[in-house]
């Protein structure tokens, strides 16, 4: 089927011809090269995109005599002449077109409207099947397709090199590196762009440095060379947790358990404070882990199985892996109060069938007897990404959003602040929280050379400072060039977001849920979705991403500071979008998680009115607060 006419195999190719052409701007920004330029046969004006077509070829450097014999056993090579294997293995990288008066060229005015003009951004990590460069060399041509104003016929066709590209390399090379995270390889290269006398034209070379598989490194071989005990004691923990089901329910026994918290904090911290100030006659217990990698030992799953299976409520506030393949008893609960609020990106059974998604065999979530969620709009969202009742699930608000109307709480945050980082006060705040990319924790990582640090801080530095808070999931490190560092700080090791919220003037995150609580504050945010095409694809969300946010999208480093400089903030949404994501929970999320998920669950508990509290008295918010910071 003939899709464009410049497709139409049918046309008379004319080769030899005249071409005006050049590269305009040719940089590395880390992984991301990009290039600017023009070409066009001379005298043929185009101002049509289906009619003029450039494509960037990387072409590798092959032996091909060696690929033949290491490949031997391939047929359809012994067919193919030298050029066609090569051809076989160039990569093609269209590139978009643009107006000559969009690049900084003096042409003949007659070409100024023409699409004789290109640029390209060309992230270099994902061009083989969403890796990067193989290790070797390569030359980069540029290849013109163009048909004439006033005829289908003939296409002009050529291909020729990039040779005027000196200019733009510091003595004479660029260099990067090339990274590439999943849960079973890493690969490091390091890539040199230079000027190759010979072909005259752009040669790429790109060199292994590392490939290894993250599970063999020393902070995980324990997980790897222990899965089989760890797959025993796992067996263990549920016999004795059947075992210990034979006890009675504790009417009044309510265990908190968080493999992602070693003390109480978060949604957790507040449900305790509220149960304290109700003083009931309850028991609690608490079972925490700083992480679900962190070993058990034998004494501990006999001790969690004990507390779980004797348990009125069991309280969780994230994954926990532990507790899923276990039969909740009949009289008891397990309530999940989610530590994110709304509803944003797909997760857990709402992803089945895509890559990092749930096998529907799967027990995650779906023993949960009750959720806690923002409001009655993402109840739905809730339930189907569980894989449990819309009936279990309750629009409560979320617990730690309550601290958002604590004034004198938010008063305190922001003067310790202030005190101990003085810079977070002298100038405005920007932070920079995006989520992770990969398909889960083993692969996630961040792409943090699509930010153009030398441009933003050449316009932003003298009224902002920048923070970066990145994913606890994320393993390549931010490095943070030192003639930067009086605008770029890194928080990431940071816990409680929610503080540094309280100091922040921007927000630039992308497809977080950290954009639901500072709604709350409003405050202006810019949504830096430069993959969002991508991300839909493969993750999706429950709501249309462009009428979701409550800010402007920017997609690179430059729409990101003239949204910044012109206050382009789309403010007015952010109010109904409050509205939506927490109804009238607001500033009442944790009274309503124990009104309507604990008490009722509870039998015979009252409050303990003309008696001493049997309950340890959480420490104060603020009390919290200043331990977190000391440990900072």
């Amino acid at each position: 089927m003939l899709i464009s006419s410049i497709d139409n195999e049918n046309v008379q190719v004319k080769r030899n011809i005249k071409i005006m052409n050049d590269v305009t701007k040719l940089m590395l920004n880390g992984p991301f090269l990009e290039i600017e330029g023009y070409a066009t046969v001379d005298g043929v004006i185009t101002h049509s995109e289906e009619r003029i077509r450039k494509t960037l070829l990387i072409v590798p450097l092959l032996d091909v005599a060696k690929i033949r014999e290491e490949e031997e056993h391939k047929e359809e090579l012994k067919e193919l002449t030298d050029e066609e294997i090569i051809e076989m293995r160039t990569i093609s990288i269209p590139l978009d077109n643009c107006k000559i008066s969009e690049l900084q060229v003096e042409l003949d005015e007659r070409y100024s409207d023409s699409l004789a003009g290109y640029k390209a951004n060309i992230d270099l990590t994902t061009l083989i099947n969403g890796k990067p460069l193989l290790n070797g060399e390569y030359d980069v041509y540029l290849k013109l397709e163009q048909l004439p104003a006033d005829r289908d016929d003939v296409k002009y066709e050529k291909i020729f090199p990039l040779s005027n590209i000196k200019r733009f390399m510091k003595g004479g090379i660029l260099t990067t590196k090339l990274e590439y995270f999943s849960a079973s390889k890493v690969l490091k290269y390091n890539l040199m762009l230079t000027f190759d006398k010979s072909s005259k034209t752009l040669r790429l070379k790109n060199h292994l440095l590392q490939s290894y598989d993250p599970r063999d490194m020393p902070d995980s071989i324990d997980v790897k060379e222990n899965r089989i005990i760890r797959a025993i004691k796992r067996r263990v923990f549920k016999l004795f947790y059947i075992l210990f089901c034979l006890l009675p329910i504790n009417s009044k026994k309510i265990v908190f358990a968080s493999d992602s918290r070693s003390h109480l904090s978060g949604n957790l911290y507040f449900v305790y404070e509220e149960l304290y100030k109700r003083n009931l006659n309850v028991d609690i217990t608490f079972i925490l882990k700083e992480r679900i990698n962190n070993k058990k030992t034998l004494p501990d799953l006999l001790k969690t199985a004990y507390h779980f299976a004797t348990a009125k409520i069991i309280l969780l506030d994230d994954f926990y892996p532990l507790i899923y393949p276990l039969r909740i008893r009949k009289n008891a609960d397990l309530i999940q109060v989610w530590h994110a609020a709304g509803a944003f990106k797909t997760f857990g059974f709402s992803r089945m069938g895509r890559p990092g998604g749930p096998s529907p065999r799967s027990k995650n979530h779906k023993n949960y007897t009750k959720a806690a969620v923002s409001s009655e709009g993402v109840r739905k969202h809730y339930a189907e990404g569980f894989g449990i009742s819309i009936d279990n699930v309750y629009a409560t608000g979320v617990p730690r959003s309550d601290i958002f109307f604590d004034e004198q709480y938010k008063a305190h945050v922001k003067k310790t602040l202030h005190e101990k980082y003085p810079f977070l006060k002298e100038k405005k705040v920007i932070l920079f929280a995006p989520t992770f990319r990969g398909n889960g924790q083993a692969s996630a990582y961040y792409p943090f050379e699509i930010l153009n640090l030398k441009e933003l801080y050449r316009e932003l530095h003298e009224e902002y400072v920048f923070l970066f808070k990145i994913h606890p999931f994320v393993k390549n490190k931010l490095t943070i060039p030192y003639e930067f560092a009086d605008f770029y700080y890194d928080f990431s090791d940071y816990r409680e977001i929610n503080d540094l919220l309280l100091v922040t003037d921007l927000l630039i995150t992308d497809y977080s849920s950290v954009c639901f609580e500072f709604a709350l504050l409003n405050k202006p945010m810019l949504f830096f979705a430069f993959d969002v095409e991508k991300y839909i694809e493969d993750r999706d969300f429950y709501y249309d991403y462009f009428d979701f946010i409550p800010g402007p999208l920017v997609k690179d480093t430059s729409e990101i500071i003239s949204a910044i400089k012109q206050g382009k903030f789309e403010l007015e949404k952010i109010e109904p979008f409050v509205k939506y994501f927490f109804d009238d929970t607001l500033g009442k999320a944790t009274s309503n998680v124990v009104d309507q998920l604990i008490i009722p669950s509870l039998e015979g508990v009252q409050e303990n009115k003309d008696t001493d509290k049997d309950l340890t008295p959480p420490e104060s918010r603020i009390d919290l607060f200043n331990r977190t910071i000391e440990e900072e």
